[in-house]
This record gives C-alpha cells, sequence and structure tokens, in this order.
C-alpha cells in the first residue's frame, strides 16, 4: 500500500517548511539589525532556506515522477520482479542480488535511452545495496520518462 509512505512524505514536508519558516523568520530579523554583520548573517541565514526549498521541490518532482513511472510499468505488468534465493529477512542473497544486478545492467547496456530500463537497474543496484547508485538511476530514469512524453 503506497498510502503510509506518502502521508509520511507529506507530515516531513509539512515539519520541513515550518522549520523553514521559523529559520526564514530569523534571518529577516537579523536582516533587520543596524549593524553590517548583523545584515551579513542574515543574508547567509537566508540562503538555508533557499537551498532547502530547492531540494524539497526536486525531490517532490522526483517522488511523482517515480509514481508516474511505476504506475506505467505496473499497468504493463513489468514492474521490477526479482526472483531468486532469499535470505531469511526476506531480502535476495547476495548472489541472487548480483545476478538481478547484471541482467538490469545489460538491460541499460542494450537500450541506454529506455527509462523503463534505468528504472529497473534503479532497484537493481538497490538489491546490491548501492543506494547513492540506486538513486542517480532513478534520477537518470526519471529525466528520460520526462522527455519521453
Amino acid at each position: 500500500m503506497r498510502r503510509p509512505a506518502f502521508m509520511a512524505a507529506v507530515a516531513t514536508t509539512v515539519l520541513a517548511v515550518l522549520l523553514l519558516g521559523f529559520v526564514t523568520n530569523l534571518a529577516w530579523a537579523m536582516l533587520q539589525s543596524p549593524t553590517a554583520i548583523g545584515k551579513v548573517l542574515g543574508v547567509l541565514v537566508l540562503v538555508i532556506p533557499v537551498i532547502a526549498l530547492w531540494y524539497l521541490v526536486n525531490e517532490w518532482r522526483l517522488g511523482i515522477t517515480v509514481q508516474r513511472m511505476a504506475s506505467r510499468l505496473e499497468a504493463q505488468d513489468r514492474l521490477p520482479r526479482h526472483d531468486g534465493a532469499r535470505t531469511a529477512g526476506g531480502r535476495l542473497t547476495e548472489e541472487a542480488a548480483l545476478d538481478v544486478y547484471e541482467v538490469a545492467r545489460r538491460g541499460v547496456e542494450m537500450s541506454p535511452e529506455d527509462w523503463a530500463a534505468w528504472f529497473h537497474l534503479a532497484f537493481a543496484y538497490d538489491e546490491v545495496k548501492e543506494k547513492a547508485e540506486a538513486r542517480k538511476a532513478l534520477r537518470h530514469a526519471a529525466a528520460l520518462f520526462r522527455a519521453a512524453r
């Protein structure tokens, strides 16, 4: 069920926006300072909410795009399904995860402009515990998906 994850994202975003409001208010108060140092600090503190807001917008944009990609793949019955030997905790064994990764990597090599291949590679990276690479592959898949529309 996707609902709890979405609600957690909304709650986290609301808390982040509240915090950004507090920091912006603090920066505004510093900008009202009669001293030059206070004004400089106000400008520097104001950079924090600007960067954070940019990050929040990009994360929501990515999340919405990933959901659209997953919905399309689900409708086509092409969501990543990783078969293979599993540990007691339910994750793929290291060998099975490497097999999944190799299949996904070859898929990207054969179709480097296919967003679905990159989507599958992202989830294969996750199986081999390469979180940073998974995120890069997912961002690339999202960029290809948006370009294809």
